[in-house]
C-alpha cells in the first residue's frame, strides 16, 4: 500500500429521510480542524436516493467537497448497498481520513467498509487529533517514529482506561465517533462545495435486506444532549423513588433530569438518560451533577458543561474538583430547599 496517495479527510454524511443527522456537522466541524493540521480539504460523502439538493447544507458546515451517491437501492440504510457504496468512494479517491458517526447506523456501517478496504477502525473515539506515533519514541528507534498520524483516543475495558489508537501502516484511517463529543462550527451562510455524483453501480443479491416495514418508535424520553439544562443524579440519590426531588429541581429550572452509569446499572433510569464514556457527551449551560462521585468515566461526559454545580455529601469527592460550585451537604435536605428557594424567587418576579 502506498500511503502517499492517501489524501483529505472524508467525512460519512448520515442522513434519515433525506434529513442531515447532527452527527454530519459535528464530524464536519472535526474534520476542518484536522484537515487544517494536514494542510488538506474536507470532503462529505453523501449517500441515499433523491439527497443531491442536501449537499449546500454540508457546504456550510465545513465539507470542502460532497461526494454524492444516488441510487433507488440507497433509500432506507441497509448494510449491503451502504457498505458497496462508502468502500467505493474510498477505493476510488483515496482518503486519509475516514470519520463514521458511532450511531446505530454507523456502527453498523463502519466495520463492515474497513474490512472491506483492508484497513482497521477505532471505534467510539471521544478525542482525535494529528500527532507522532508512537507518542513517545522509541530509544534507539527514533527515525522510525511517524509524523502526522491520526490518534483516535476512545474509552477501553469498560471505560476503566483510556486508549490512544493509530493506524500507521494502512490507510484509510477509520473512526467512529460518539455524537455530542465534537463541535459544529458556526454555519456559513451561503457557502458552497464541489459536488461530484458518482455511482459504483449497484446489483442486488442474497445480501440486500428486504425491507418489508418501517415502524418509528415514539420517544417520550427527551435527549439530554440538547438539554440547557441538567440535573444528574448518581448512586449517592439512594434510590429511583428520591429521583423525585431531582425531578421537582429540574421541572423549576426547565431543565431534565440525567444520570450516571451506576444509577442506570442499578435500574433506576433508562440508559438513554446516562451521562459519560459509556452514555453520552452533553454540554448543557448548567449541570447540576447531585450525588455523583466524579468519576472519570462520567466526567469525560459532562466536563464541556458551561456551569458546573456538584452537591455531594464526601468534601473529597472528585467531582468537586471540576466544578465551578460546591455544596457539601445532605443532598436530600439541601436539593429541595434549593427547589423551594428558586420558585419563591420566580414568584416574586
Amino acid at each position: 500500500m502506498n500511503l502517499e496517495e492517501y489524501k483529505g479527510v472524508y467525512v460519512f454524511a448520515q442522513q434519515v429521510d433525506n434529513e442531515i443527522s447532527g452527527i454530519a456537522f459535528e464530524l464536519l466541524g472535526k474534520g476542518k480542524e484536522l484537515a487544517k493540521d494536514l494542510d488538506t480539504d474536507v470532503t462529505a460523502v453523501l449517500i441515499g436516493s433523491g439527497v443531491k439538493g442536501l449537499a449546500d447544507q454540508l457546504a456550510e458546515y465545513g465539507a470542502d467537497k460532497v461526494i454524492v451517491v444516488d441510487d433507488p437501492e440507497l433509500k432506507d440504510y441497509r448494510t449491503e448497498p451502504y457498505a458497496h457504496a462508502l468502500a467505493s468512494v474510498i477505493n476510488k479517491y483515496k482518503p486519509d481520513i475516514m470519520l463514521v458517526g458511532a450511531t446505530a447506523i454507523g456502527r453498523d456501517l463502519g466495520p463492515t467498509v474497513s474490512a472491506r478496504v483492508a484497513t482497521g477502525l477505532t471505534a467510539d473515539c471521544t478525542v482525535l487529533e494529528i500527532g507522532d506515533f508512537p507518542l513517545v519514541p522509541v530509544p534507539g528507534k527514533e527515525a522510525e517514529q511517524k509524523h502526522k498520524q491520526l490518534l483516535m483516543t476512545r474509552p477501553a475495558f469498560g471505560g476503566n482506561t483510556i486508549a490512544t489508537i493509530a493506524c500507521p501502516n494502512n490507510r484509510p484511517q477509520m473512526a467512529t465517533v460518539r455524537p455530542g463529543v465534537m463541535q459544529k462550527i458556526e454555519p456559513i451562510k451561503g457557502a458552497k462545495a464541489v459536488v461530484e455524483e458518482f455511482n459504483p453501480g449497484f446489483t442486488p443479491n442474497n445480501k440486500y435486506v428486504e425491507i418489508k416495514e418501517v415502524v418509528k418508535a415514539v420517544s417520550d424520553v427527551v435527549d439530554i444532549m440538547d438539554a440547557k439544562v441538567l440535573v444528574s443524579g448518581g448512586r449517592g440519590v439512594g434510590s429511583a423513588e428520591n429521583f423525585k426531588i431531582l425531578e421537582d429541581l429540574a421541572e423549576v429550572l426547565g431543565g431534565t433530569v440525567s444520570c450516571s452509569r451506576a444509577v442506570v446499572d442499578s435500574g433506576w433510569k433508562p440508559k438513554d438518560l446516562q451521562v459519560g464514556q459509556t452514555g453520552k457527551t452533553v454540554r448543557p449551560n448548567i449541570y447540576f451533577a447531585i450525588g455523583i462521585s466524579g468519576a472519570i468515566q462520567h466526567v469525560a461526559g459532562m466536563e464541556e458543561s458551561d456551569i458546573i454545580v456538584a452537591i455531594n455529601k464526601d468534601e473529597d469527592a472528585p467531582i468537586f474538583d471540576v466544578a465551578d460550585y460546591g455544596v457539601v451537604g445532605d443532598l436530600n435536605k439541601i436539593v429541595p430547599a434549593l427547589t423551594a428557594a428558586l420558585k419563591a424567587e420566580i414568584a416574586a418576579k
